[in-house]
């Protein structure tokens, strides 16, 4: 790709001029080699964009750690911290152009501007912690700076990839430490990784082995010989460690031994290979018998990370109800759908009074295995809830698809979430796409205060099956997978797939060409979106949303406008 070679150009750059010079000692962090008005407007830039994209009370203590973090790290005067307080509280967003030019201006930057991405990564990893806000606030700064997200990306995965590459020979004396350590702890690692893993399953997590080489040494070409080192000096393979997951285990070591609750099955099954430093989780709606019988299927060419895992659960039921959903649409009802639409869908709202009565003749076909289902996909969400609480992922951003009940499983998470405690900066993205859950704004508001990134509510206003299966409650609720959620968070963003979604299993079957329309990369167009800003685009970029949308991401433009004095920020 065409910017990791101008990274390795980059790299190999500094490494001659730092030969040439003869240094010995590590050079200095990239963002102190910024002049004193670059590290200002670097640090204003930062605080200004926390405060548009975490204003939240909950939010301020993480505003002003991370700001008194930055400046230390920027080694910039204490006197400044009032300031950045200021920026980071909410004032002076009109200042943000200003800031950024200041930023591109400095010589530091004149070569290669992604250089300020791999200093803020280097920054937000130093703990061993890669905070779902902080990628969030990456890809703002990066989208601000007019930076293509792909830079981020690659030195994400190019820092795995040295990690791979490199070896670091223990001393002798660490060695025989370790070795004491590991004993101690041997009956607790098994406790930990159960059975499947460590009998060599499949890890999600980097080892300790694969860990060990994130010194000054291994890390260098890609986050710089100072950014390797305050990664490598103090943590080393804690670092990682705790990226990665306790042990290593990671999801893929999960499998449920035994019923949890109404749960009989839930397990994590690997899309990709890869490793990364932020992961997704996709969550398959329903099962039917043929080419969609796996749960894997829908998602074979998503490419939103390199490490993808998809959730099984319950997968008895979930087949029961795909056999009923093609026995409703393919048998006689099927005939009756056009004119059963024509009576049902007014305004977006189903009632139950309107229902064709030769459609209702055959409601127990799918009502009973779809309140089988409706009810365990909410218990399944709950678990998973708990699972990322545990941050069985490691301490990294996740990010969460769905359709249809797989989508009813990422809400009910999030929910549970919500009422936790730690439970923000662990998920990145939502995309629920047919949920069938409440579309009341009030019961969305609580997924704001554990989602970082964006909420996308993907939806279709002609999904007939949807609202049929809803018709004995529709009158109290509305249903998300029909309508927008009228919400008034930057998080929230509704998608009329309208276009692209005939009907509910659409969802399915058409799940290529609805990724690309959420902005989410596939493997066939990865070639030719190198560079996207995906979810982080700005408004005019935004080609692939459906139908109908235009009007109202020109208004949340507008707004937004006006809310930053003048600058627009991404939707």
């Amino acid at each position: 790709m065409a910017a990791e070679e101008k990274w390795k150009r980059w790299a190999s750059k500094q490494d001659s001029e730092a030969e040439q010079a003869g240094e010995k000692e590590p050079c200095v962090l990239l963002g102190r080699q910024l002049g004193e008005p670059g590290r200002f407007a670097y640090a204003a830039l930062c605080g200004i964009s926390l405060a548009w994209l975490f204003p939240e009370k909950e939010q301020s203590s993480f505003r002003t750690e991370f700001m008194e973090g930055f400046v230390k790290w920027l080694d910039l005067p204490e006197a400044v911290l009032p300031a950045m307080a200021a920026f980071a509280s909410g004032l002076g967003g009109e200042g943000t152009e200003t800031f950024a030019q200041i930023l591109l201006k400095d010589p530091v930057l004149k070569e290669n501007p992604a250089v300020l991405t791999q200093d803020l990564l280097s920054f937000s990893l130093r703990d061993g912690y890669y905070d779902a806000r902080a990628r969030v606030l990456i890809c703002h700064i990066t989208w601000l700076l007019r930076i293509p997200l792909e830079e981020l990306e690659v030195l994400e995965e190019s820092l795995l990839e040295s990690l791979k590459e490199q070896k670091e020979e223990e001393s002798e004396t660490a060695e025989v430490a370790r070795k004491k350590k590991e004993r101690r702890k041997k009956l607790k690692r098994y406790l930990l990784i159960g059975l499947a893993t460590v009998g060599g399953g499949t890890v999600i997590g980097l080892t300790g082995g694969l860990a060990a080489p994130l010194v000054a040494a291994g890390a260098a070409t890609i986050i710089g010989s100072a950014g390797a080192a305050a990664l490598g000096s103090t943590a080393g393979i804690a670092v990682m460690a705790s990226l990665f997951g306790a042990a290593g285990a990671g999801l893929t070591g999960y499998k449920m031994k035994k019923r949890v609750g109404a749960i009989e099955e839930f397990e994590f099954l690997p899309l990709t290979e890869g490793r990364q430093l932020h992961i997704t989780i996709a969550i398959t709606g329903w099962l039917c018998t043929g080419k969609y019988g796996s749960f894997t299927a829908p998602w074979r060419n998503m490419l939103r990370s390199s490490e993808q895992y998809c959730l099984a659960w319950e997968s008895k039921y979930l087949m029961e109800l795909g056999n009923a959903l093609d026995s409703l649409l393919n048998g006689f009802v099927n005939m009756m759908a056009q004119e059963a639409l024509k009576f049902t869908v007014l305004s977006g709202i189903v009632t139950a009074l309107t229902w064709p009565a030769s459609l209702l003749t055959v409601a127990s076909v799918i009502d009973n295995p779809w309140g089988v289902c409706l009810h365990r996909s909410a218990e399944v969400g709950k678990h998973l809830a708990h699972i990322l609480l545990s941050r069985r992922q490691g301490k990294r951003p996740v990010t969460l698809i769905g359709f249809s009940l797989g989508a009813r499983v990422i809400y009910f998470c999030l929910q549970e979430m919500a009422q936790e405690k730690d439970s923000q900066g662990i998920i990145e993205d939502v995309i629920l796409l047919g949920a069938p859950v409440e579309g009341e704004a009030k019961h969305w508001k609580a997924l704001t205060k554990v989602v970082s990134g964006r909420i996308i509510n993907g939806y279709c206003r002609g999904d007939w099956l949807l609202g049929f299966v809803y018709r004995t409650s529709s009158v109290q609720i509305n249903v998300a997978g029909l309508q927008p959620v009228d919400l008034d968070d930057r998080r929230m963003v509704n998608m009329d797939l309208s276009s692209v979604v005939n009907g509910h299993l659409d969802y399915m079957k058409q799940m290529d060409t609805i990724l690309k329309a959420v902005s989410v990369k596939t493997k066939e167009c990865w070639p030719e979106e190198k560079g996207s800003d995906g979810l982080f685009s700005p408004p005019a970029k935004k080609s692939q949303q459906a139908a109908g949308s235009e009007a109202r991401e020109e208004e949340n433009t507008v707004r937004e406008e006006d809310a930053a004095g003048g600058e627009a920020l991404p939707p």
